[in-house]
């Protein structure tokens, strides 16, 4: 009885009743209230909304991280060395490896990752679209331990030099943030792109441009969901004049614990994920 219960409520069959004729339909003949009874198109048009919804909300996670590319990130490149000779380098200008990242990432995962995945599953897109998001969502997780590592080094160097108490640039090279840059590139390539043949392949046939338009929501709602964490973190640390995690002078702050706090969300979103996607039933093609 437990399992038929948990049947009902993975599957919704409870909704199937939306589309049964009730015995006052009956004696009336009126079927036209469509409040009351839906045809079986819309039942289960409405069943793929709902079992979608949870890959879909996975999403605004990983782009929380991929919104620190534009924040946190350059924050932590205005603190460290980057002079090339006499020239210095914008700090935000480093997201130009994202891109350099996508890039490279393409034609590697078109013309060597798809034909060995397609060898390894003998699907014809090698990975599926599940699975394509999954794996960037792990990179995710990658990319804010790599600036988490690269901020500790950084803290430590700051320490070294007795430079904590000071608003100084720290003498790291910024092109240490490559790697974190071009990780969060090859996620890009793997979770978005998945995500719009997901939303595309697997939303009813009558809705395919609202479903496609639900991915690029992620986007606003991840960069709302990072103000909002980063609001939240500031307050909690500030507590009791202390300077905070964030402080403006990150030499005696601790940046690291942030992308910390974030690689922990991401990692737990991965498997929240990794459930939702074991569970999910694809939609029989069209």
């Amino acid at each position: 009885m437990l399992l038929d219960l948990l049947r009902n409520i993975i599957f919704f069959r409870c909704l199937d009743k939306a589309a049964v004729v009730s015995d006052t339909e009956l004696k009336t003949g009126d079927y036209s209230n469509a409040w009351r009874l839906c045809t079986v198109t819309q039942v289960e048009e409405l069943k793929i909304l709902i079992r979608m919804f949870p890959i879909w909300a996975t999403g605004i996670v990983f782009s929380a991280v991929y919104a620190q590319m534009s924040t946190m990130f350059v924050e932590q490149g205005t603190v460290m060395d980057t002079a090339i000779g006499s020239f210095r380098i914008p700090a935000a200008s480093l997201s130009t490896f994202d891109t350099v990242s996508v890039i490279v990432w393409v034609p590697v995962y078109d013309r060597i990752l798809v034909p060995i995945a397609r060898r390894l599953t003998g699907k014809e897109r090698g990975f599926s679209e599940l699975q394509r998001m999954g794996i960037g969502l792990f990179l995710s997780v990658l990319c804010m331990s790599a600036a988490a590592i690269i901020e500790i080094k950084r803290l430590q160097l700051a320490r070294d030099l007795g430079l904590v108490d000071e608003a100084v640039a720290v003498p790291l090279s910024i092109f240490w943030q490559i790697p974190q840059y071009f990780i969060l590139g090859a996620a890009e390539i793997f979770t978005f792109i998945g995500q719009l043949e997901f939303f595309y392949d697997q939303s009813p046939d009558a809705m395919r441009s609202l479903c496609s338009a639900l991915s690029l929501m992620t986007t606003a709602l991840g960069n709302y969901l990072s103000s909002f964490i980063l609001t939240v973190v500031t307050s909690i640390t500030t507590q009791g004049g202390k300077p905070g995690w964030i402080p403006n002078n990150l030499n005696g702050g601790h940046l690291d614990y942030f992308f910390w706090l974030l690689a922990a969300l991401s990692f737990c979103n991965l498997v929240i994920y990794i459930f939702c996607a074991k569970m999910y039933k694809s939609k029989k093609a069209s």
